[in-house]
C-alpha cells in the first residue's frame, strides 16, 4: 500500500511515531505491528488520496487574511501559512516551510502540547483546541500574548494537519 501511494518508509516511519528501519521491518516481516499501530496504519491507508483537496486547503490558508498557519500535526513541520501570518515573522517562508515550528513555542503552548494525548486529540476525540499562550520572546518568530486555536484535519495522505489561527 506505501508504494501504491507513492509514500516513503520515513514519511511513514513519521505518521506513525516510529524510525524508518521499523517500517523496514515491518515490509520484510521480521517485526509484527502492535495492535495500536495496526489501526493507525489501516486508518492512513483507508483515507482516500484526494492532493486536489490539499492544494485546495494550501491556498484556503495562504488566502486567508486571518493569521493562520498549518502543520503537519505530528512533526510541527510547517505546511502553509497566510500572509498576515508571514508578516509576524522576521524571516522568509522558505526559512520556515517544511521545519518543526516546535522549537519556537511559547510554554504555554509546549504544556497544551503535552497535554493533548490524554484530551484523546490524537484518536479524534477532540478535533479543536483554544487556550491562552503567553508570549515566547523570539526575535526570528515571535509569538504574541494572546489566544489560539487549533484544528485538526485530515490531510490526503492520512496524516492530521493542524490549522493554527490566532484569534482577538
Amino acid at each position: 500500500m506505501r508504494l501504491l501511494r507513492s509514500m516513503k518508509q520515513q514519511h511513514l516511519a513519521e505518521l506513525l511515531g516510529v524510525n524508518q528501519a521499523t517500517v523496514s521491518r515491518w515490509e520484510r516481516g521480521q517485526l509484527a505491528l502492535s495492535p495500536e499501530q495496526a489501526f493507525r496504519l489501516e486508518r492512513i491507508f483507508a483515507s482516500p488520496r484526494h492532493a486536489s483537496a490539499d492544494a485546495a486547503l494550501k491556498r484556503l490558508v495562504e488566502d486567508s487574511i486571518r493569521p493562520v498557519h498549518l502543520i503537519c500535526d505530528v512533526t510541527h513541520r510547517l505546511l502553509s501559512a497566510s500572509r498576515s501570518r508571514q508578516a509576524e515573522w522576521r524571516a522568509p517562508l522558505a526559512a520556515f516551510l517544511g521545519r518543526s515550528l516546535f522549537s519556537y513555542a511559547s510554554a504555554e503552548i509546549a504544556a497544551t502540547e503535552q497535554s493533548l494525548d490524554e484530551r484523546g486529540w490524537h484518536e479524534g476525540s477532540l478535533l479543536s483546541l483554544t487556550f491562552e499562550t503567553g508570549a515566547n520572546d523570539n526575535a526570528l518568530m515571535p509569538i504574541a500574548a494572546g489566544r489560539v486555536t487549533w484544528e485538526r484535519i485530515t490531510l490526503s495522505d492520512g496524516s492530521a494537519g493542524r490549522l493554527v489561527t490566532t484569534t482577538d
